[in-house]
Order: structure tokens, then sequence, then C-alpha cells
């Protein structure tokens, strides 16, 4: 940065906007509304800084925004290259502690918009060795945000971000959809209880089980995909309510365009901007899809903690890694956390989705003011879920190992094996059996007792799990 600006840190500027003037440090980079925005909204002490996806969307609609301006003679080109090399820094993720701007705001997102306006228009002055503040030679209206209102801009921007953010989430599950097949090709020989209700029921592999976590999670990241897809419509050039009012119609019909090569990205306009401007129907979706995937996961992480359960005491029928001691007063005792942990991850997307609800519904007339809730409730819910999905894999999933001896046992004690009894000697006979076999503990007992003619099949079915049947027949009867 210019020598001049570094120095000139510890004495003020003044700054003004419509409601009158703002005193700044000299060498702060936003200017009166984000300031103002600063101190109306002193509520989570948490900053558009959090929010990444968000800032490098946004300084990309700017960038875009002033290329085509600058083509257009709408700008000047000397202005439109300045604003050009500013929003690169911050698309590069530079700076984004600059913008001061809580998460939690009023204002429907146009404290974030200006604060970017502001940051850029005074990054580029600083960069081309002028003061900041110095709007007469770049305005954050007029020059920045020329040919937009934060009712296009910043929903545009709330989209490419969550498009990204979903893309993210979508890899990751992809990830644990691997880890959890390759646990499935590995505990494929394992046999095992199969179990409704909790509740004995039928034989299973332990390969079966932890390959239909990985198909569910397979078709979470497919069907992520799709939904993302609807965050490519956007309302760019529509302004303040989807009317164009205050753009030029050059500009309006270059700057989709411009944005989708900016961003790599396959945009396009929505059909009716007016719709387009207060629609956040979308949202809705998402948060739905968030919730779902995050109900999964919580799911698998309740099973996770059954199979483990004891080891001694409970099921046993997997290991999970030891990550840490589980009590402050019971040696030896190693608790499920991570496991748990993504638990406390789904219950917070839980509450998040109903934000993110709460908030599209509040939309009123031409637009919804609560879009900054739903980025905020989105990025969070979505950086949780990726950071989970991570911590599952290689805190959990990575190191799970398998007991085949407690799996066996637990199926050959039950009463499952009865089931495949019936299509031999159909359901009545085969409930005697189970029955029999739940009060003296013994499957085999039982057949020999009431079908004797199928104590071969169940002998040989017993000894191909790897266990040992009871004292044959023959020597029972003393022969």
């Amino acid at each position: 940065m210019a020598a001049d600006w570094l120095a000139s840190a510890g004495s003020t500027r003044i700054d003004t906007d419509p409601l009158g003037s703002v005193s700044l440090a000299a060498n702060a980079l936003h200017g009166a509304q984000a300031e103002r925005a600063r101190l109306n909204f002193p509520i989570t002490g948490l900053t558009v800084a959090r929010l990444p996806a968000l800032l490098v969307a946004l300084a990309q609609v700017k960038r875009s925004a002033a290329r085509v301006n600058g083509t257009l003679g709408l700008i000047p080109a000397h202005v439109a290259e300045a604003i050009v090399d500013a929003a690169g820094a911050i698309i590069a993720g530079e700076y984004h502690e600059l913008l001061p701007v809580d998460v939690c705001q009023g204002g429907a997102g146009t404290s974030t918009n200006m604060a970017m306006n502001e940051v850029i228009a005074n990054l580029a002055l600083v960069r081309s060795g002028r003061a900041a503040g110095r709007y007469d030679v770049i305005h954050p209206n007029d020059h920045v945000n020329c040919g937009q209102s934060t009712n296009d801009a910043y929903a545009t921007a709330v989209r490419i971000a969550v498009h990204r953010l979903n893309l993210d989430l979508a890899a990751k599950l992809n990830l644990l959809e691997a880890a959890m097949a390759k646990k499935a090709a590995e505990f494929a020989g394992h046999h095992k209880l199969g179990r409704t209700q909790l509740q004995d029921a039928v034989p299973m592999t332990l390969g079966q089980e932890f390959g239909a976590f990985a198909t569910t999670i397979g078709e979470d990241a497919a069907r992520a995909r799709e939904i993302g897809k609807w965050f490519l419509e956007i309302n760019l050039g529509g302004t303040a309510i989807g009317t164009g009012i205050g753009a030029d119609k050059a500009y309006r019909r270059a700057i989709v365009g411009a944005l989708a090569d900016e961003t790599g990205l396959a945009l396009v306009r929505a059909q009716n901007l007016v719709e387009a401007s207060w629609d956040t129907g979308a949202f809705v979706l998402y948060g739905g899809m968030l919730k779902r995937i995050a109900a999964k996961l919580s799911k698998i992480a309740n099973d996770l903690r059954l199979l483990s359960s004891g080891p001694v005491g409970g099921m046993g029928e997997i290991r999970l890694p030891d990550r840490q001691p589980g009590s402050s007063l019971m040696p030896g005792k190693v608790n499920p956390v991570i496991p748990e942990a993504v638990n406390a991850i789904a219950f917070r997307v839980f509450g998040l989705d109903t934000s993110i609800t709460f908030a599209a519904e509040a939309g009123q007339l031409q637009l919804n003011a609560f879009e900054p809730i739903i980025i905020w409730s989105l990025h969070e819910a979505v950086d949780l879920l990726t950071h989970g999905i991570d911590m599952l894999i290689e805190n959990c999933v990575n190191g799970i190992t398998a007991d085949p001896d407690r799996c066996a046992a637990n199926l050959t004690a039950s009463t499952a094996l009865a089931t495949e009894l019936v299509p031999l000697i159909g359901y009545a006979t085969a409930a005697r059996i189970a029955q029999a076999a739940r009060l003296n503990g013994d499957l085999a007992a039982a057949v020999d007792e009431i079908a004797p003619e199928h104590s071969d099949f169940v002998r040989a079915r017993i000894a191909s799990l790897g266990r040992k049947t009871t004292t044959p027949p023959a020597e029972r009867d003393g022969t």
C-alpha cells in the first residue's frame, strides 16, 4: 500500500453521506455508510468477514460492473481499471476484515453492499497513490455501484455464494461416501444381527450396514448438486425492484454475461426480474436440503454410537478410535465424542433452517429485507456440515474397526436365524422355534426339538458364521 496512507494511521478524516458527516480513522478503507452500520448493529461481534464466499462473490459483481461500465464509457476508463484492480484484491481474499459490518443487520444487505463499495473505492484510491476519502476521484456510489442497487448486486452475490458453498459441501459428502464404501468392503465378510426398533431382526453383514451409509450419503451429494443449480438464476440488471431503473440499457444487456465470464459459472438472467427481486423460495428449499443432510448424518452418528456401545455392556460390534478420556471420575471410559459432535452440528443446522424459513416468509411486496440473515444462516450451516464431515472422516470413520466375534456372537445368540427357516417350515413353526430359543438361549436345540429335519441346515449356518453350536443331539441323548 501507499506509504503515505500507512503513515496516516492515528489521524482522522471526515466522510459524508446523505445523512451528514462521519469521523473516521484516516486510513480506514470503509466510509461513512459502513461506519454508521458498524455503530448501528453491535449485535454478534461477527463481521461479514466471516462470510468469505459472499464477499468474494460481491467483489466479482463489482469488478464485472466496472468492466462493463468502463467499456460503455459510463465511467472513466482509468476509474474502471482502478476498481477492477481493487476488487481483484478482495477476490483474492485480502482486506475482508476491513469491512466492519455485523453479519446480523437490518436494511436488506445495503450495509454490506455499501461497505464493499466504500472499501473498493478507497482501496482503488490508495493503490493509485491517492488518499482514502477522495470520492471526487473514485466514488463508492457513482463509480463502484454504477448501474446497480443492493437489491440486485447483493442478491446476486448471495446466490453465487450459496452455489459455491454447495459445491464444496457436495464434494465433502462424496469423500464421506468413499470412506464409508471403503469400510463396507473391509467389513463385507462380517455377519451380524440386523435390528429394527432396537430389537433383534434378521441376519445381515456389517459391510451391508456401512454400504447403506455410503449410499444414502451419495444420494444427498447428488441431490445437493441438483438444487445448487437453482442459484445460477440471478436478477442482476434489475436494480431496485426488477424494473432496471437507473441502469443503462446497454449495461443491462451485458452485465450477466460479463459476470458469467468473471465467475466461470453458467449464470442466467431471471425471466421475471420483478419476481426474482423478492422470491427467496430457493433458499427455503436449500435450507431443507441442509436439514435433510444433517438429519441423515445425525442418524448415522447415532448408529455408530449404538454399534460401538459398551464395549462390554452394549453391542460392541465396532470400535471407534479412542479420541480422548471420557470421564473425570471413571478411569478407562472413552466416549464416542466425534459422533456426538456430529449430532450437535445437526441440531444447530435444524435451528438455522428454521431461521431461513422465517426470514423467507417475512418478505413484503417487492423485496425481502432479510437476505442477510438467510446468507448468514446458510453460510454457517454449510460451514458446520463441511467441517463436521471432515472431522467425521478423519477422526472417526477411517479408524473404525470391527469385532467379528462379537458380531457373530450377537447374531447366533439371537432368534434372527429363525427367519431363514420360514420358507422351509412356515411362519408358525418358525415362531415356535424362536420362542423356544428365546427361553433356553439355544436356537439349534430348539430346532432339534421342533423341526429336527432342519437341524443340519441350522448347524451349518451357525458354523458358517464361525461360531460353535451346542452339543449335537446324539451326544445329548447319550448315544
